[in-house]
């Protein structure tokens, strides 16, 4: 199926969050890779016994031809996929891509969207409750007066996306089925990103936060429920090895951040992780199920 033809199907499915009779809230959780999910084995850990409850969908390079095993919760959950350039469209191709390819399930309410180097933060119950309790989306979506962010807006866009509209965010984001939804159907402010955003401007960081803020600004926590680590300025945040893994660590970004969950003060903002490299894995396993509640 064509992208054209999927996004169109997509688009027409219920945009509410009602379900069908005798079904459950589902949450999407739609990686975006290169190629292997690395840390796959916290993941299952994860997943473990929460059946029913999601929903997986991979979006990897075209010429990746790895698998996984017929027991895996990843088996079969890959979708159609075309290359993708960082920073280009073709990054938002992708996110639509899967989010489109979760719509089609009207039992999935939530979308998120993950890297092969995102760890869960919390257990599987703590998550989906998280999600599938609230109207909000999680979207980082700020106005950046400095040359990374308004300094990236192109007049060119004028008047249908105005300076004043113009923001910037992290690309890991979570969304409502409503907004999932206004994002594969959208043609109008895609257009323009398409024709009229090339470097210094990524899609990637400002497309969604953009069109978030023009139609979606009062359903939007204006926050990621990704966290992620800018240790100096650059195009990519720190990277964690094994020597970072403790308990310590893991329960300073998992309560070291103030936040508002539906109008309540909260140190539960995020929860996911990134970017951790394969190397965390056996630390990760070894914590995991007494520090995160996994299911082991």
């Amino acid at each position: 199926m064509e992208d054209e033809e999927l996004f169109g199907r997509a688009s027409v499915v219920p945009r509410i969050q009602e379900l069908p009779f005798g079904s459950k809230a589902k949450v999407a959780f739609m990686f975006l890779t290169r190629g292997p999910i690395h840390l796959a084995p916290l993941w299952e850990m994860f997943f473990k016994g929460n059946e029913g409850l999601y929903s997986i969908y991979i979006h990897t390079d075209p010429l990746f031809e790895g698998l996984w095993p017929e027991t895996s919760v990843f088996h079969g959950r890959r979708i159609p996929s075309k290359n993708v350039e960082w920073g280009k469209i073709s990054m938002i191709d992708a996110e639509r891509r899967l989010i489109a390819n979760a719509l089609l399930d009207f039992s999935n309410v939530r979308f998120v969207l993950l890297s092969e180097s995102c760890i869960p933060l919390f257990n599987f119950t703590t998550v989906h409750s998280y999600l599938t309790n609230t109207n909000q989306s999680f979207v980082s979506s700020w106005d950046d007066p400095r040359k990374i962010g308004r300094g990236r807006y192109n007049p060119r866009m004028y008047p249908e996306i105005n300076i004043s509209d113009w923001r910037k965010g992290s690309q890991w984001f979570e969304v409502t089925r409503e907004l999932a939804t206004e994002i594969v159907s959208d043609k109008k402010f895609y257009s323009i990103f398409r024709d009229h955003c090339n470097k210094p401007c990524y899609s990637d960081e400002h497309y969604i936060p953009t069109l978030v803020n023009i139609l979606f600004s009062a359903q939007n926590s204006n926050r990621s429920v990704s966290w992620v680590y800018w240790a100096k300025d650059g195009p990519h945040p720190e990277r964690f090895t094994r020597q970072a893994i403790s308990e310590e660590f893991l329960n300073q970004v998992r309560f070291g951040t103030n936040c508002t969950y539906n109008d309540n003060a909260t140190t539960i903002c995020h929860l996911f992780a990134r970017k951790f490299v394969p190397n965390t894995l056996q630390p990760l396993m070894q914590i995991a199920p007494r520090l995160l509640g996994f299911n082991s």
